[in-house]
């Protein structure tokens, strides 16, 4: 289990902050660690969905930009607080996992009462930024909460967890798009879609840290689902998240030059799937945060096509 050297409080092997957390009082310490604030991939990639949707409208700079930002402060909020609920509903659970036994909740080292509060807190910068979006937006976002409330539990009752999680994390494609239009639901459709099976891979890459201990203990997964095929199954994620959103490119401009601009994210997604190698435990979490990149590959597409 890793600890940080310069402060000897445990953080999971995956933390990428592990300096700038350092650097917080003991006190808040722990609290930033319950939000995941050391591992930014996590709300990048709540993020990323957020921008495709904004960006792909197409609508004047002027109103895309601020709203590229409010949503970028609330992806960071709502992960945050996402993953405090996810902790306090999955603490006795963690505690079977290497990986996650030295989570905040899960080591006794924040009470769940305090936990409470400060995804209360989280949850309140959450709501300033659904204040700055039109009305019909605000609705969108708000009903994606019963399915964030679900989540946690999926992984005891389905072997496809990530499913319900590409459900939830992609919802700010169809945030965004309805933040600045009410037309073209047939192209937000796609990319919502293409979202959420680009979801469903990256997870099932995460995923396969924990294949030995979720087996233990009962969790279920979508790496373990596949078993052998993993590998292949994320080929086929990635494959028909790049075939959707080309089909929302085209529903959006029937143009052939406008795939086009699929290709480097199209080329990232490949390296990732084909080069994964479910053997080796450094390999999964590489791929997994690459996926920062792809998403912003994403975005660029998603600006060219809607603002040509």
């Amino acid at each position: 289990m890793a600890d940080d050297t310069a402060t000897g409080d445990p953080l999971t092997p995956d933390s990428e902050h592990r300096g700038l957390v350092a650097l917080l009082p003991a006190a808040a310490r722990d609290y930033a660690l319950l939000a995941r604030f050391d591992r930014p991939i996590g709300w990048w990639l709540l993020y990323w969905p957020c921008a495709w949707g904004l960006l792909l409208t197409g609508a004047p700079w002027s109103m895309q930009w601020p709203l590229l930002l409010w949503t970028l402060l609330g992806a960071i909020a709502m992960r945050g607080a996402g993953c405090v609920y996810n902790d306090i509903v999955d603490a006795d659970l963690d505690r079977q996992v290497a990986r996650t036994a030295s989570r905040p909740v899960a080591s006794g080292r924040v009470s769940k009462r305090a936990a409470w509060v400060w995804l209360l807190v989280l949850a309140a910068v959450g709501l300033v930024v659904l204040l700055q979006l039109r009305w019909q937006a605000q609705l969108v976002a708000l009903g994606s909460l019963a399915l964030v409330a679900a989540y946690p539990f999926m992984k005891r009752i389905t072997g496809w967890p990530q499913a319900w999680l590409g459900l939830v994390f992609t919802w700010g494609a169809p945030t965004g798009w309805v933040a600045l239009r009410s037309d073209g639901l047939e192209v937000l459709a796609a990319l919502y879609a293409g979202a959420m099976l680009w979801c469903i891979g990256y997870d099932t890459i995460y995923a396969l840290q924990d294949r030995e201990d979720d087996a233990l203990v009962g969790i279920r997964s979508s790496a373990l689902t596949l078993g052998s095929r993993v590998k292949a199954g994320v080929i086929g994620f990635y494959a028909g998240a790049v075939a959707l959103w080309g089909l929302a490119f085209w529903l959006l401009r029937p143009d052939w030059v406008a795939l086009l601009a699929l290709v480097p994210v199209a080329a990232h997604l490949g390296w990732q799937a084909l080069s994964l190698d479910p053997s080796d435990g450094a390999n999964p979490l590489v791929r997994f945060r690459s996926n920062r990149f792809a998403g912003l590959l994403l975005a660029l597409a998603c600006f060219v096509v809607g603002n040509a």
